[in-house]
């Protein structure tokens, strides 16, 4: 029987045209032309037509912890944190849609539209810091999903973790695409000038239309340059991540670090494109609809970087990438940052000044 192929169609505001099937699913479904028009029909929904667009859904989950703790040589920290499951922003490109998996939801389109909110996540960080030997690390926030994405408007729980930590005076940083840091800067300032909290905002373009079916719903790049300008002028410690580069994508490195240190970023840094698991089929969708004609030209490059595969999880060089091209980046990225005064380490932080103590103050808050 001939392979009949249902082409995905893109979503408006959704950085992913379908579910595809996640790794651990015991059935495999292919689309069939059984010759009633019935595939006509799968088109048309893929399409959008005669249906709305699909809304974002969340549930709750009671965290068992809050912290999440990594040994990868090639991270710069130990310590995580992240109030959401799956992102609404969408991005084609996120490394963490894979996760979705364990959840036995698709790495697609279920990853920006099924998203799980840690109700008591504050409650649970503020437990876990006022064990007896716990001692402070670099704690990084907003590593796998976003915690400014749209849904913290209403639900609060990124501001909910940044009071505990800001009561106990534990040092953080958080990764963001949303402005909705901006709401907290009654927190962040105070902090940031204590030197205890680091901002750094990503901006893979400068090119809206680009970033429009990249990154769908997070905040346009002129905003989170504006972002970055707000914080700077706060007193905030703040940065610019210009990752992940994407050969023939986003070539505008170097304008980005420009309007970032303009805007008042001071320390940069870049990844490579990565595509774990599911990741590669899914960016090869997204390059088929958007970029059709660049799409060959994109993969052998984005091959180059990691050995000849889609991806290699080599330490050594999955973040940097490998080859001519890797080399070439780096030359690009070090070369800006030099011209510019973009310091390319992290914001150091202060870890003298926890004080788990203060938290059993909070106790009538949770």
């Amino acid at each position: 029987m001939p392979e009949f192929y249902l082409p995905p169609h893109a979503l408006k505001g959704r950085g992913m045209a379908h579910a595809v099937p996640h790794r651990f699913e015991r059935d495999v479904r292919a689309p069939f032309d059984d010759g009633w028009g019935t595939a006509d029909a799968d088109v048309a929904q893929r399409r959008g037509e005669g249906s709305t667009p699909p809304a974002t859904q969340v549930r709750w989950e009671e965290a068992k912890s809050a912290l999440t703790r990594n040994d990868s040589p090639d991270i710069g920290f130990t310590l995580g944190l992240n109030p959401y499951r799956g992102c609404e922003h969408g991005c084609a490109y996120c490394y963490a849609r894979p996760s979705h998996s364990y959840l036995g939801l698709s790495p697609g389109l279920d990853f920006e539209t099924q998203l799980v909110a840690k109700r008591n996540i504050a409650t649970v960080l503020r437990n876990e810091l006022l064990r007896p030997h716990y001692r402070p690390e670099w704690l990084a926030i907003g590593t796998v999903t976003d915690a400014y994405q749209p849904i913290e408007r209403g639900l609060r729980l990124t501001r909910a973790v940044l009071e505990v930590l800001a009561t106990a005076r534990h040092p953080l940083a958080l990764v963001t695409k949303g402005s909705g840091v901006e709401r907290d800067l009654d927190l962040l300032a105070p902090l940031g000038a204590q030197r205890l909290a680091a901002v750094y905002v990503t901006i893979t373009t400068l090119d809206a239309q680009l970033a429009r079916v990249l990154e769908p719903r997070a905040a346009a790049p002129h905003r989170r340059l504006r972002t970055i300008q707000t914080l700077a002028e706060a007193g905030v410690p703040v940065g610019v991540s210009v990752s992940p580069q994407i050969p023939f994508i986003n070539d505008d490195m170097e304008r980005v670090l420009e309007a970032a240190f303009a805007a008042g970023a001071r320390r940069a840094f870049y990844q490579v494109l990565r595509l774990p698991w599911e990741l590669a089929p899914l960016f090869r969708d997204w390059l088929a609809l958007h970029c059709p004609e660049r799409a060959a030209r994109v993969m052998a490059r984005v091959q180059d970087l990691h050995g000849g595969q889609d991806y290699q999880a080599d330490f050594a060089t999955r973040m940097r990438g490998q080859g001519i091209w890797a080399d070439l980046l780096h030359q690009r990225f070090v070369k800006t940052c030099d011209r510019l005064g973009l310091q390319r380490n992290r914001e150091p932080l202060d870890l003298t000044r926890f004080d788990p103590g203060a938290l059993r103050g909070q106790m009538g808050l949770f």
